[in-house]
């Protein structure tokens, strides 16, 4: 009875919290998935078969789920090749998907961690100064405007002209995507303190760096956490960005150019699944870190 009993409790627990709704949106995906496929491949593999016979309605559907080009592949071709390129070759190898995703995670952790550290420090000068409030944000905000698509090939020729190669170009380019966000949501944060607080500072004589550091910092942590996650998404979509004009051999903007040269749509399909799965691995990873954080404040989980 006890083990039943606790095996009873951890389903209940896991229904009446967030895993049946993530799993029945993940099934109405893959169902809509399945019948994009069906509807997208149909005409070339109704043709193809066609031509050999007269196929029935199952045999154009069995066809468009195992297409070896299709315009949509299935969810399960996805999961084939992922599996074929991670655990089938070493992971060092050039056809594997985990050393392709290595080679964009270091520029996309660099240029994520100087674009936080870049919109914090912005985030206390905007604070500190109504200079830089009235003339930095209105510019911040502009910069996020210019299509990253237009200006990225311009800073890979700027940079390698002044001899600035390798993660450097990538990484700037995950700054110019992270900063924003981090920026913003600091402002926000530095500022949410109540004002009795910050008025119970000032009677207390506190200097501006010790209510930056014992009111405004801690009060703006889960605006922080909050813009951070968003920021390692844009971070990772800078780099894949950042690799498509360089011409670059190794890397998931590398596959997803080779995949498409070559009309390899599951290729590409895999590496974007990767792509997902990385930023939800860092958006999980940067969720950790901010439960230990508050915790440590004596925050309520």
């Amino acid at each position: 009875m006890g083990v039943s009993g606790a095996v009873s409790r951890f389903f209940q627990r896991r229904l009446e919290g967030r895993t049946l709704p993530v799993l029945t949106v993940c099934a109405v995906i893959l169902v809509v998935w399945y019948g994009a496929a069906i509807g997208l491949n149909w005409a070339t593999e109704s043709d193809k078969l066609a031509r050999a016979g007269d196929p029935s309605v199952q045999d154009i559907i069995a066809a468009t789920w195992s297409s070896k080009r299709p315009l949509l592949p299935a969810p399960h071709q996805i999961v084939a090749e992922m599996w074929k390129t991670t655990v089938d070759v070493r992971p060092t190898s050039p056809r594997s998907l985990l050393y392709h995703a290595s080679v964009t995670l270091m520029p996309t952790l660099f240029g994520f961690a100087i674009g936080s550290a870049l919109g914090i420090l912005l985030a206390v000068g905007i604070l500190f100064s109504v200079t830089l409030d009235k003339t930095m944000m209105p510019w911040i905000i502009i910069s996020q405007t210019i299509p990253i698509l237009a200006i990225a090939p311009m800073i890979i020729v700027v940079l390698n002209t002044i001899g600035v190669q390798g993660i450097l170009p990538k990484a700037f380019i995950s700054t110019y995507l992270s900063f924003f966000p981090v920026t913003v949501g600091m402002v926000k944060g530095l500022r949410s303190p109540d004002r009795m607080l910050t008025d119970l500072m000032h009677t207390y004589s506190a200097s501006p760096p010790q209510t930056l550091i014992k009111l405004r910092l801690p009060a703006s942590l889960p605006f922080l956490f909050t813009s951070m996650k968003v920021a390692v998404a844009a971070a990772l979509v800078g780099t894949i960005v950042g690799e498509l004009p360089t011409g670059a051999v190794a890397g998931l903007g590398a596959r997803l150019l080779a995949g498409s040269y070559y009309g390899q749509t599951i290729q590409i399909w895999s590496a974007l699944v990767m792509a997902s799965l990385m930023a939800a691995v860092l958006v999980w990873l940067i969720g950790i870190a901010e439960r230990i954080a508050l915790a440590r404040q004596g925050a309520r989980p």
